[in-house]
């Protein structure tokens, strides 16, 4: 070849390597799926929709990072909740450790029908009896000794169905969503009507949610010196509960701004998701539907645990985004 035409020929031939790389790399990136355990149904595209919506800018819908806030509730929603709220069984276990120093609740409820294993008879006894419960296993001790005793059960116990840890009964879908989020620089938190100091030990280990981003409910602390060391003491009274009409006063108390995403699955959400609507602007509202009884649990109207009722018919009156768990995952929980 002519040396003339050869240096002619050279910008061509780069031009093309670059433009066969620049295309490749196109190619990976529409491939990268960042929700590789959903199904490509109508919950998924509007998630992404309405993601890129709001974080594509120039878009007439875009929302500043600061502003891209994303609520979550925990028990059903994150992880599983059946065939009781996971820190009940928490609660059942320290139940049983206790028992050795109060004989008396051989014969005494609920904590007898707990020490038999009898849930439903604990469940019977509604709000009372779980709060007897709680404060009977949660109170009387620091946060740090309470914190200790949570990370120390979250690391062995397991579910009686599944033989799993509590902890790996999380769902993997929502784990990819959560880290979708935080990709597209949003913040995630979460707002559940459990304890705040049980979920704080754990959840950014298995969630990425830092404890500062946990909303919750809680009891009474105080501070004391003991032996000239500051501590807080758990004490047991209710402070707060932070569910139903509760979650939006949480949201505001803790977070300070209204969610861009909310996300729940039972009506002890639905108050939560009504003020994520209400505000200006695009809004993200899903449910998540119990339906995949194989794989897990397959619930809603009539459940005791996770009742969800008046939020799917709402959620379907306003066209609000309802995950099918059985049609929309591949998968459920992560592998082991």
């Amino acid at each position: 070849m002519p040396a003339n035409l050869m240096k002619r020929s050279l910008p061509v031939k780069l031009f093309a390597i670059i433009t066969l790389l620049l295309g490749s790399h196109s190619v990976v990136a529409q491939q990268h799926d960042p929700l590789p355990s959903w199904n490509d149904t109508a919950a998924k595209q509007a998630i992404v929709a309405f993601v890129t919506r709001v974080t594509q800018e120039g878009s007439e819908d875009y929302v500043a990072p600061a502003e891209r806030i994303a609520t979550f509730d925990n028990d059903g929603n994150l992880w599983a909740e059946q065939p009781a709220y996971f820190q009940l069984f928490f609660a059942a276990d320290r139940i049983r450790a206790l028992a050795p120093q109060h004989p008396e609740w051989q014969n005494e409820e609920p904590f007898a029908a707990l020490l038999k294993g009898d849930l439903e008879a604990v469940h019977a006894g509604g709000m009372a009896a779980v709060n007897d419960i709680v404060m009977a296993t949660h109170a009387g001790m620091t946060t740090d000794e309470f914190a200790a005793i949570v990370r120390e059960w979250v690391a062995t116990a397991r579910h009686p169905r599944t033989d799993r840890r509590y902890i790996d009964m999380v769902y993997q879908p929502m784990l990819e969503l959560l880290d979708y989020l935080r990709t597209n620089e949003f913040k995630t938190f979460i707002v559940s009507g459990g304890g705040i100091e049980f979920m704080r030990p754990w959840v950014e280990s298995v969630y990425g949610i830092p404890p500062e981003q946990v909303v919750g409910s809680s009891i009474k602390t105080r501070f004391e010196l003991r032996d000239g060391q500051p501590v807080l003491v758990r004490l047991p009274e209710i402070d707060f509960i932070d569910d139903k009409a509760g979650k939006p006063v949480g949201i505001n108390s803790h977070i300070g701004r209204r969610p861009l995403l909310a996300s729940g699955n039972s009506d002890g959400d639905l108050q939560m998701l009504q003020y994520t609507a209400a505000g200006a602007g695009p809004r993200l509202m899903l449910y998540l539907h119990h339906t995949d009884a194989e794989r897990e649990w397959a619930y809603d109207r009539e459940s005791s645990i996770g009742r969800l009722d008046q939020g799917l018919d709402e959620a379907r009156a306003k066209g609000w985004t309802v995950i099918d768990m059985k049609a929309d995952w591949k998968v459920v929980f992560p592998a082991q």
